[in-house]
């Protein structure tokens, strides 16, 4: 038989693969006890969405404010739109991906983001298509950097949830 060149990364990539399936086999999984299940919950303690949507509102609310006080009603309202547009479907999601049917196995909550995920895309481009006939008139620069903003808040959740804490005390 004669060797080319694809049939060596072939015969190469097969070896590899095998390789990590024996390393795979030799790894079992082992289910958590109760007590290590408590103290991974308690190590990597998971944050509400409502209260990134909380969040979320709250510095649309604070931005709508600072608008007002600086360049006037108009603006103002678009800010607050700009940041409507990035709650409500938060929102919507939040209250889709927490509800009970969702909790039911693990398929029906990864199926349920999934879905609400498509629905808060929706919303939003449904939002934004409908501004300039919602807010007159419209200040687009302002939308847009409310709406930047409030979706900033999803990095900054991460960054208050924090790192996994440590079982040890470092005292």
């Amino acid at each position: 038989m004669v060797s080319t060149p694809g049939t060596e990364r072939a015969a190469r990539g097969s070896t590899r693969w095998r390789e990590w399936d024996e390393e795979g086999e030799q790894a079992a999984f082992r289910p958590l006890t109760r007590a290590e299940a408590e103290d991974l919950r308690r190590r990597q303690p998971s944050m509400s969405p409502w209260k990134v949507v909380g969040a979320q509102a709250l510095l649309g609310a604070l931005l709508a404010a600072a608008a007002w006080l600086v360049f006037g009603t108009p603006v103002a309202v678009s800010v607050l739109y700009g940041a409507g547009v990035a709650v409500l479907p938060g929102a919507l999601m939040a209250r889709g991906a927490t509800s009970p049917l969702a909790r039911l196995t693990p398929v029906s909550g990864a199926l349920s983001i999934l879905l609400w995920s498509f629905v808060k895309i929706g919303a939003t481009v449904v939002l934004l298509v409908l501004a300039p006939r919602v807010v007159q008139p419209l200040h687009w620069p302002a939308l847009l950097v409310a709406l930047v903003a409030c979706l900033q808040v999803y990095w900054f959740a991460l960054l208050v949830r924090g790192r996994p804490k440590n079982n040890t005390d470092r005292s």
